[in-house]
């Protein structure tokens, strides 16, 4: 029977086919910190789609569940923050895919029938995920006994988790399987006709060299072209959909940073100078220092190149003897104490085999054991390695060279590994646990060896105290109850000289550079008014993120939909002056060409040079050296050989071309285009169906007031 231990093993894959994202914790804290104000007004609609209300209760039931079902995929107790917003975000998606679709599904009949989901899940055409849970990682081959014996125990001999995890799967074959049949029926009713063959043909097959002139915008001075008020708001007026605008809010902000103050590197070197005797006289290294030290005990074999070169230069030129110690010295905003551990003539790199058990469970652990104890026993005594690595060895990757794993240098294996193979002499065998499983380990050869170390390292990290923390959130306590508005705010800044920083965040942002766990403050962003300080869920105006306590006012609100004529102003300004520039271009080059009739004069009364361009054809989408041009692409597509066009205004610029050889590619299959356009087609019918009915719905998110 398949366990869930099977299902969470292949998830990985399986989850990627279904939804491809990776996901994991949450921390509702901002939201039972501010939860009883949302509740007090009411405001529990977490979003809104065609109509019906999506309540928050409601929503995070299912953010849970899915965020249970993909603890149990990753086998993680807890899930952090990221991936609980990915998690979020599918549940999301899903909630808006099943509203939008719902009604199609049902106008047009579509659904999954319980005939057909028994043929999908234990049937003679098995879905694909129940394949990759049920295959036979030896034999290739899909267990359908073991499908149904699974399916028989669902209900009387699996764990409640292990049953909604199967339901969960469940539910998305046959979400997958509606949704397919929907873009199956979109793709059949799109047809290639003989004609749009033909013509894709022609298109692709006509490859055109031509030689041409580009005059840039760029050339043109700004001086050259003006532009007034009436021109603006007439291109404003006749562009108004081209200038959108999306919901932003852009503030100013400044930091009060929680940095160690003198008295916390005298705190610190005195701490580490009244534990220097402790440690010097301690004959446990490895459990002192996990004990006491801000960095853990790595237990790493240093080379004398790859030790700090104080570190180096007093063990290796002062010859200290075991158990000495040097320092304590400063160095990366620490004092350290180094105490030499171990010295030893080891390799620098060893080659080695290996035979690896794998159990499952904890009876299997104790039966490993026994088989690994006498897989030793029986290499020792002659036994080839090599036939018992193929035979018991669960890493197929080396059972099939008899285990060998080459020649490799220290930190290319897993730790517990690496030391038994560096520890062994030649030949030698020992048995070792890895989060892999059971090793037996024969090292087969050694490189050249080099005098090494072990050392212990007792690290005190300079840390800001609590006093320091105090002491800054005053200077921000202060700052903050006399500058209680936007002009007081800024009119503080420069008096004080210092660092004020901007940003401009969307509506579900998460981060702002240079500041952790800024969510809050995006949030307090969109619940302000322009000219007011933010405030937190507590109304204080001091935000602390991380180490840093930050005052911030809020600058500009802008709200989505078409922008106004200010607020696209200098948008306008730019498209303007670029559409007056080519103007500009036009007129020069209609002056320049004249009735001439070889572009190499009209270049040099341009003062221009002329360039060339090879195997355009109209499906091109740049021309080298230009780049997207399909104006330029399409003038040559039509023009006789040998004649000079007008000017084309292009994108970059204008351009006069002159179309030098034409060529006919090969004869092409009709058929083939046909049925090549029509996948295409299909293609897009796949990725495009459902996005247009979305697109097509009235959507109401408002999931950042929650999260």
């Amino acid at each position: 029977m398949a366990t869930l231990q099977t299902i969470r093993t292949r998830a990985g894959l399986l989850i990627a086919i279904i939804i491809g994202i990776s996901l994991a914790a949450f921390i509702l804290g901002d939201l039972l910190q501010s939860g009883s104000s949302i509740m007090n007004k009411n405001q529990m609609k977490i979003g809104e789609i065609n109509g019906e209300s999506i309540e928050y209760p409601d929503f995070q039931r299912q953010v849970e569940e899915l965020g249970e079902i993909y603890k149990q995929n990753t086998q993680q107790t807890q899930l952090d923050e990221n991936s609980w917003v990915q998690v979020r975000e599918q549940t999301w998606q899903t909630t808006v895919q099943n509203i939008v679709m719902s009604d199609v599904f049902k106008d047009l009949g579509l659904e999954v029938s319980s005939d057909e989901l028994y043929d999908m899940l234990q049937g003679t055409n098995l879905h694909p995920i129940v394949q990759q849970l049920f295959r036979n990682p030896n034999t290739g081959q899909v267990d359908r006994g073991a499908v149904v014996n699974f399916l028989k125990q669902l209900d009387t001999n699996v764990a409640p988790e292990q049953k909604a995890y199967w339901l969960y799967l469940e539910n998305q074959i046959v979400s997958e399987r509606t949704q397919s049949k929907y873009t199956n029926m979109v793709g059949k009713g799109l047809f290639v006709t003989t004609t749009e063959a033909q013509q894709s043909i022609a298109d692709a097959s006509k490859q055109i060299n031509f030689d041409y002139i580009s005059l840039n915008n760029n050339t043109v001075a700004d001086s050259a072209v003006k532009v007034n008020e009436s021109d603006l708001k007439a291109y404003y007026n006749a562009h108004k959909k081209e200038f959108k605008q999306e919901k932003i809010r852009d503030l100013d902000y400044i930091t009060f940073t929680v940095k160690p103050s003198a008295a916390d590197y005298k705190d610190a070197e005195n701490w580490i100078s009244e534990i220097k005797n402790d440690f010097a006289n301690t004959t446990d290294n490895e459990q002192f220092v996990n004990s006491n030290s801000d960095v853990a005990f790595d237990g790493t074999w240093y080379k004398n190149e790859s030790l700090p070169e104080n570190v180096g230069t007093w063990i290796f030129e002062s010859n200290p003897t075991a158990n000495d110690v040097f320092g304590p010295y400063f160095a990366n905003e620490s004092y350290s104490i180094v105490k030499l551990d171990s010295m030893a003539m080891l390799p620098d790199s060893v080659q080695a085999r290996h035979i690896l058990l794998k159990p499952n469970t904890q009876e299997e652990l104790v039966s490993m054991q026994l088989l690994a104890d006498s897989l030793k026993t029986a290499i020792e005594k002659g036994s080839n390695f090599a036939t018992l690595a193929m035979q018991y060895s669960t890493d197929q990757g080396s059972a099939i060279n008899g285990g060998d794993l080459g020649w490799f240098s220290r930190g290319q294996m897993v730790k517990p590994f690496e030391e038994a193979a560096f520890k062994n002499a030649i030949n030698e065998v020992s048995i070792v646990p890895s989060q892999f499983g059971i090793h037996i380990v024969q090292t087969t050869d050694r490189g050249k060896l080099t005098q090494q170390v072990r050392i212990a390292t007792l690290v005190r990290v300079v840390q800001p105290s609590t006093r320091t923390y105090q002491d800054t959130y005053a200077l921000a306590s202060k700052f903050a109850s006399a500058n209680t508005d936007a002009k007081k705010f800024n009119e503080a800044v420069v008096a004080e000289k210092l660092n004020k920083h901007v940003a401009s965040v969307r509506e579900n942002d998460r981060e702002i550079a240079g500041l952790e766990n800024a969510r809050i403050l995006i949030r307090a962003a969109y619940e302000a008014d322009k000219g007011d300080i933010l405030a937190t869920t507590q109304g204080s105006p001091i935000f602390e993120l991380g180490n840093n306590f930050v005052i911030a006012v809020l600058t500009k609100a802008t709200e989505e939909g078409e922008s106004t004529f200010e607020e696209a102003k200098t948008r306008v300004e730019l498209a303007v002056a670029k559409e007056k520039k080519t103007e500009y271009l036009v007129k020069k080059a209609t002056n320049a060409l004249d009735g001439k009739t070889e572009i190499q004069a009209v270049a040099s009364q341009l003062n221009a040079s002329v360039q060339n361009a090879a195997n355009i054809n109209f499906n091109s989408f740049s021309i080298p050296g230009i780049g997207m041009e399909p104006a330029v692409v399409g003038t040559v597509a039509a023009l006789e050989t040998d004649k000079i066009s007008k000017p084309v205004a292009g994108n970059n610029g204008v351009y006069i071309v002159k179309v030098t050889s034409v060529s006919q590619g090969s004869e092409q299959s009709l058929e083939a285009e046909q049925a090549r356009l029509a996948q295409s087609l299909g293609y897009r019918a796949t990725s495009q169906a459902y996005e247009a009915q979305r697109k097509k719905a009235d959507i109401e998110d408002l999931r950042a007031k929650f999260y």
